[in-house]
């Protein structure tokens, strides 16, 4: 279990917190009773692994409602989704899944791109984290990651999705979440955007997706010297792609570089 302030802790002392592990999901090929599955997607959930992926068509075939609506799950906070309004059900539109920062909800998380996504028919996801901040900070990857997976996969069902135009974002907390899952899913996400990380804690590191990084000079919440000046310079020694940009304020995220991190992802 790694507490925020230890995770910072190892950010301060050595660069980007990069936890290296094993993310076979293991078993024998033989028929399983509901209660094993169960326990095979728990497993793949505490490794930081999303398993939905978008299909060459929406399998429902009505197209959803335009704007910014709930997705119904039970018994959890529920995620939002923002179909923008130039939406087309034949034609497959980016996707960016957006993370909260802590104490924030999904309504947080969407609010950095949401006045983009209509003129860049974006779609946009945002889950909300089962406790005041996510899995990977409180006791490790579990069920965030599975309630995650649970609304990517709703997503796909119902929005025509681009197969090679995923990405994670987010802010603080959010920002340090999507670049942990990022990588641990590169092989989902063709970029991250992290606005005003505080670290990054892969599970593993899979394909190579291009990384945006803000940050401003003064942020008195997560300090830019223990964090994004050491995180940066991690993910560039692992041969990441990253766009990195540093500005005079504090702990936001400046209209005019959500927009420069969108266009560079996209």
């Amino acid at each position: 279990m790694l507490s925020r302030h230890r995770l910072l802790h190892l950010a301060a002392g050595g660069g980007a917190a990069t936890l290296a592990g094993a993310c076979g999901t293991g078993g024998a090929a033989r028929p399983e009773r509901t209660e094993a599955r169960r326990a095979r997607e728990d497993d793949v959930a505490t490794q930081g692994r999303l398993t939905a992926r978008p299909q060459a068509a929406p399998s429902r075939a009505a197209p959803p409602a335009r704007g910014l609506h709930p997705l119904p799950r039970r018994g959890e906070r529920a995620a939002l989704l923002y179909v923008p309004k130039g939406y087309a059900h034949d034609e497959p539109h980016a996707l960016v899944v957006m993370l909260h920062g802590a104490g924030g909800g999904a309504r947080n998380g969407v609010g950095p791109l949401l006045d983009l996504a209509d003129e860049y028919r974006l779609l946009l996801l945002a889950p909300a984290s089962r406790a005041s901040t996510w899995d990977v900070i409180v006791g490790g990857y579990g069920p965030d990651v599975a309630a995650l997976d649970a609304a990517l996969r709703e997503t796909v069902e119902r929005c025509a999705v681009d197969s090679g135009g995923v990405a994670v974002g987010g802010f603080s907390d959010g920002a340090s979440y999507a670049l942990s899952l990022g990588l641990t899913n590169g092989d989902l996400f063709r970029g991250v955007l992290a606005f005003s990380p505080g670290f990054s804690a892969p599970a593993a590191q899979r394909g190579s997706p291009r990384v945006f990084v803000s940050h401003g000079t003064d942020d008195p919440v997560l300090p830019i010297e223990r964090t994004s000046r050491r995180i940066v310079p991690t993910l560039r020694r692992a041969g990441y792609d990253v766009r990195y940009r540093e500005f005079a304020g504090g702990h936001t995220v400046p209209a005019e570089l959500a927009r420069e991190g969108l266009e560079w992802l996209l």
